[in-house]
């Protein structure tokens, strides 16, 4: 990386904002405990559920993102209040992981159970009666909602003045309105798109920018600068960084969902192809492979009945597509763009020119 000075490693914890941001989470989660406790007692699973998936895990990427915004307007290093905005785009993310997980029958989450298998097994250990699956969807549902209401909350809550909450909220709904229609363009892609034809890149290119890459980096850079007052030529210039640089991360993803190990990514093997996701590693895999092998590929991706020897073979058929190479080079091209984007940016000071240097790095160079 360009840099005359380093930050370190994980760039996240720079100036403290992973554990500022963590102090703000669990204030704002003790006081929402309390509240669960005075409806009712039968909610002390919820609370429970919330503060562990909140507060036990993920990077914080998106608040430092939003931190580092803020910083690259002239943002003061001490202001709690961006701290707490910051944080309520944790809420936002772990809102949409609880809904992607039930949406995905995914098992498990950052080694642990999913909110929704969590609430099953709540069922099957209480013993209550009726259908335990149905009910641990219902909870995941009306939790993931409820953790989209809090992000709006605290947002608002954040101690920020009102004008620049108010500068920022354009961009703010704008992140969220473009993740839940890039989740759904996600679920549409497997049962109404087709594989192999000449549109599939250009479709896993749109849901990837509006499932994860604007919502991962760039908007949350634009609504930290919007909160400490940028103009126009700041938002954009982030906005230039941020686009290519939030693509090559979930580009990374695809191939950790793929061939992570799940010591390192908290989920099973494979699990990309469990849940049948049709990303550009996918798309490109089809166009490498030899008709049968494209065919073999599209008809077993998120079989119900998908065995651990199949998902070896799928895995083996995407390697020998040629397609991780694709990927590779594309994210090596993304951010030489992300970080020629950032050099030329006018931002306020040295520090959040090498603290976005150290968390592009951290956002793409990932191991399998």
């Amino acid at each position: 990386m360009p840099s005359s000075t380093r930050l370190p490693r994980n760039p996240v914890d720079a100036e403290d904002v992973r554990d500022r941001v963590n102090t703000a989470l669990g204030a704002f989660m003790a006081e929402r405990t309390a509240l669960l406790s005075g409806i009712s007692d039968q909610l002390g699973p919820v609370a429970e559920a919330l503060r562990d998936f909140l507060l036990d895990g993920g990077k914080r990427l998106r608040p430092a993102f939003c931190y580092w915004g803020w910083r690259a307007a002239g943002g003061a290093t001490d202001d709690p209040g961006i701290e707490r905005a910051a944080a309520a785009l944790e809420l936002l993310q772990a809102s949409a992981l609880v809904h992607d997980d039930l949406m995905d029958r995914s098992d498990t989450r950052r080694g642990l159970p999913a909110v929704h298998r969590r609430f099953e097994n709540l069922h099957r250990t209480s013993g209550w009666r009726g259908d335990r699956e149905q009910y641990g969807a219902s909870a995941a549902v009306l939790l993931g909602d409820l953790l989209l209401i809090w992000c709006d909350e605290l947002f608002h809550r954040s101690g920020l003045p009102a004008a620049a909450v108010s500068a920022a909220k354009p961009a703010f709904d704008l992140m969220r309105t473009e993740v839940m229609l890039g989740q759904y363009l996600d679920v549409l892609e497997p049962v109404a798109g087709d594989s192999t034809d000449a549109e599939a890149l250009d479709r896993a290119r749109t849901v990837l920018h509006y499932k994860s890459a604007k919502y991962t980096i760039e908007r949350p850079l634009q609504v930290g600068a919007l909160l400490a007052g940028a103009g126009p030529d700041l938002v954009d210039a982030l906005g230039a960084f941020g686009l290519p640089l939030g693509e090559a991360f979930q580009l990374r993803d695809d191939l950790l969902g793929v061939f992570g190990d799940p010591a390192v990514t908290g989920k099973p093997a494979g699990d990309d192809l469990r849940e049948g996701k049709r990303t550009l590693l996918v798309a490109h895999a089809m166009r490498g492979l030899s008709p049968a092998d494209a065919h073999r590929l599209d008809t077993r991706l998120g079989a119900p009945d998908l065995t651990p020897d199949e998902i070896a073979d799928l895995t083996t058929l995407i390697t020998l597509s040629g397609a991780p190479a694709l990927v590779e080079a594309r994210i090596d091209h993304l951010l030489t763009d992300s970080l020629a984007a950032l050099h030329a940016a006018p931002l306020a000071d040295a520090r959040s020119r090498e603290a976005l240097e150290a968390l592009a790095d951290a956002a793409t160079v990932r191991k399998y």
